[in-house]
């Protein structure tokens, strides 16, 4: 599950997320609780990137490294007790410079895009980079997945952690104000990943902070035999830019209706003119209660 917030002058956001790993065994009981890091390549512009692993008492592993607060890997154990990665991602630094479409990352300061790259905020209008055809998509040329992160770990009572902070400055790819964005990752031992956000602003400025991880729980192949629920009785149409058109659309009985559990493959190449604007699903969908508290966003579970 995951939530965005915006903020207003000095106003502060908090926003949680949970993923909870369930599978059918667990690691070893007797697992010692690990956080390690290490050096893990530089940046064109000389900047040293650091990867740190954490490891709970189940021998559950999540490693990040501090380039884009990305989610590099994350092993986790199948119902016969065999780990393997389930985030997708690359070996090494140079594969996030060269080719990545956001794997593991954090996005910022908008996920997802803006039409026309341009927004008006207090009367003044904002021209940001049109990096994906006419729109502005996740923050722009040099977003938060393309800086380096200044990270801290912890040791909680819950299970290990990593502390991210980025400050993006006034102006920095056509944004107002001056923005701390702080992401904090908990690996527990109960087997959940916790993402916490939190940012704040000395000027009003939109703000979308996204985890862009890839998930494929079988470990290898595509993802087409996971069975999805979203408890959404609705989705925003896009046009052929994929901007939402403003529609609210009821998803009952067609491809995006999800909101029992439907294997993603099942409809996902019908003749549907939204399936083809997105290539798939690539889609807002609009999630039914929670208000000011948590509640079950999605729910994907694979049979094999």
């Amino acid at each position: 599950m995951i939530d965005s917030a915006r903020l207003y002058g000095t106003t502060e956001a908090i926003v949680c997320a949970v993923l909870f790993i369930a599978s059918c065994a667990s690691g070893s009981p007797d697992a010692p609780q690990l956080m390690i890091s290490a050096p893990f390549g530089s940046t064109p512009a000389g900047e040293e990137v650091d990867l740190f692993t954490l490891v709970n008492t189940n021998g559950v592993e999540m490693k990040v490294m501090t380039y884009g607060a990305t989610i590099v890997s994350l092993q986790v154990p199948d119902k016969a007790g065999r780990f393997d990665d389930i985030v997708l991602g690359h070996d090494s630094l140079a594969g996030y410079l060269t080719d990545s479409p956001y794997f593991g990352a954090i996005v910022g300061r908008y996920g997802n895009r803006i039409g026309n790259a341009t927004f008006d905020l207090d009367g003044v209008t904002y021209s940001l980079a049109a990096n994906n055809g006419p729109n502005h998509l996740h923050g722009g040329i040099k977003g938060f997945d393309k800086v380096v992160w200044q990270a801290e770990s912890f040791e909680s009572e819950a299970g290990p952690g990593l502390q991210l902070t980025y400050v993006s400055k006034d102006g920095e790819e056509g944004y107002p104000g001056t923005l701390t964005s702080r992401v904090t990752y908990t690996l527990t031992h109960d087997d959940e990943l916790i993402v916490d956000f939190h940012a704040i602003s000395d000027k009003a400025t939109p703000v979308n902070l996204t985890q862009h991880t890839y998930f494929n729980l079988v470990g290898s192949g595509d993802i087409l035999g996971h069975e999805l629920m979203l408890n959404a009785d609705a989705f925003t149409p896009v046009d052929s830019t994929m901007i939402p058109t403003g529609e609210i659309r009821n998803v009952a009985g067609g491809p995006f209706d999800f909101q029992k559990a439907m294997v993603i493959g099942a409809r996902i190449n019908e003749d549907d003119r939204q399936l083809i604007f997105g290539g798939g699903y690539d889609h807002n969908f609009v999630l039914n209660g929670g208000g000011d508290s948590l509640a079950l966003a999605a729910r994907v579970h694979e049979p094999v």
